[in-house]
């Protein structure tokens, strides 16, 4: 390594105009990243509200749920397509040019949802629409999340990596709260507007949100690490296979990583509306407003352990994270049983910031440096997007049906401990990377 290329990679950004130039990069990748999952999540919102009666109406409400998040999980499955593809070309041409053509395809997808025509106006033709919309979402999304970790990640200074990092994942509860606040906003109308038009409004702004972010990210320069091996000419001739065939172990440990706090976010904001809605007798608004305090409690939360993982290690975190979920595995379904409105609320704060947070606040960083350069991109992407297509897109669907068959949670509650058991143990498997060299 060149001693320009380890200063560059360790110096403390000093000047002002450094400093300003860190602070852009962080709002075009967070910003960016609001947006996504804003166009991702409500989608799920609207899956465990109204898709199962406008493109599902033929079966009985169980089925019609269990179809509704099935399509959900179509996105999932998405994900990792995205990863490898647009991973390919990000670790070959550019983490930047990546991120304006996920961002279209992401909004683009998210507004035509809302043009769709539902089942009782051209029949089978909509959910098989519906569907085919939802992976160009889930492939959108597999490629943004990684390009925007990336491009973060490979400007900021390596003693405030983890920091700087947990600003893209602070996309998430903000995209869960702009998205579940569209939602809340629209179930304030008369039931048959709501129905009829007022679930649309949500996905059609997406193409507000797509203008936002384009704006903001067109400004972003290349990241210099990746500038660095360009000039080097060490580009990956093929960086998917190079990340199966030469870093099997980091691969893997990703997975394993990513699949309880995925698992755990996707029970708490799809099942838990599902099951508290329909088994409880518990109002959609009051499970809405739930998520809405929790997200708002989290954008907080996730800066501060992304904070904590550079000062005790990424490691330590995650240690945290699992043994809480473990541990409250149970007493989530206990709580939410209470159907006592304080109770709900305070239960969703903590599970999102505690048994989420303290793990995905540090995924945008933790999954990047267990890579080298020439396949940073392709590896921590589909890393991210098989746990989460795994964690994420089965989950809810199993749970529900886990739930249905045994007619109680108990189940649900021992899937999420085994889960958590599994990131535990790949915790103990990764080697701890805050200070390393991203120049590798």
């Amino acid at each position: 390594m060149s001693v320009l290329t380890a200063t560059a990679d360790v110096a403390p950004r000093t000047s002002s105009g450094k400093q300003r130039s860190m602070a852009s990069v962080v709002f075009a990748g967070s910003i960016g990243t609001v947006i996504e999952w804003y166009d991702f999540l409500i989608y799920g919102t609207a899956a465990a509200l109204v898709f199962n009666s406008l493109f599902f109406p033929n079966f009985d409400p169980l089925t019609g749920t269990l179809a509704a998040l099935g399509a959900y999980a179509a996105g999932f499955f998405a994900r990792p397509v995205g990863g490898i593809l647009f991973g390919h070309f990000g670790d070959r041409i550019g983490r930047k040019t990546m991120l304006m053509i996920t961002m279209v395809v992401m909004g683009l997808g998210t507004f035509c949802v809302g043009l769709l025509p539902t089942y009782h106006q051209i029949g089978i033709w909509a959910p098989i629409l519906l569907i085919t919309l939802r992976i160009v979402q889930g492939i959108g999304l597999g490629g943004e999340w990684g390009g925007a970790s990336l491009v973060v990640l490979e400007h900021a200074p390596a003693a405030r990596r983890g920091f700087y990092g947990s600003l893209v994942q602070v996309g998430f509860p903000l995209g869960m709260l702009t998205s579940t606040g569209a939602f809340a906003l629209a179930a304030t109308l008369p039931q048959a507007s709501f129905m009829t038009w007022g679930w649309r409004v949500p996905f059609l702004l997406s193409i507000t949100l797509l203008g936002v972010g384009w704006f903001v990210r067109r400004r972003v320069a290349e990241t210099p690490v990746f500038e660095d091996i360009k000039r080097r000419g060490d580009i990956a001739p093929s960086p998917f296979l190079e990340t199966i065939l030469r870093n099997p172990r980091s691969f893997l440990v990703a997975i394993g990583l990513k699949i309880s706090e995925v698992s755990w976010v996707y029970i708490l904001t799809i099942f838990a509306v599902v099951y508290a809605t329909t088994k409880l007798g518990v109002s959609k608004q009051l499970m809405l407003d739930a998520i809405i305090v929790a997200a708002l409690v989290a954008v907080a939360a996730i800066p501060l352990f992304g904070w904590l993982s550079d000062i005790f290690g990424r490691r330590a975190l995650y240690f945290a994270g699992t043994l809480f979920t473990m541990s409250f595995a149970f007493p989530l379904f206990w709580l939410l049983d209470s159907k006592n409105p304080t109770i709900i609320i305070l239960t969703m704060v903590v599970a999102l910031s505690l048994g989420q947070g303290t793990m995905f606040g540090l995924q945008s960083t933790y999954f990047p440096e267990l890579f080298g350069t020439r396949v940073r991109y392709t590896g921590a992407s589909l890393g991210f997007q098989l746990a989460a297509a795994i964690g994420g897109g089965l989950t809810p669907l199993f749970a529900t049906s886990l739930a249905n068959y045994t007619g109680g949670t108990a189940g649900v509650s021992l899937m999420l401990i085994l889960l958590a058991a599994i990131t535990f143990v790949a915790a103990l498997c990764v080697p701890e990377t805050r200070g390393q060299s991203l120049h590798r």
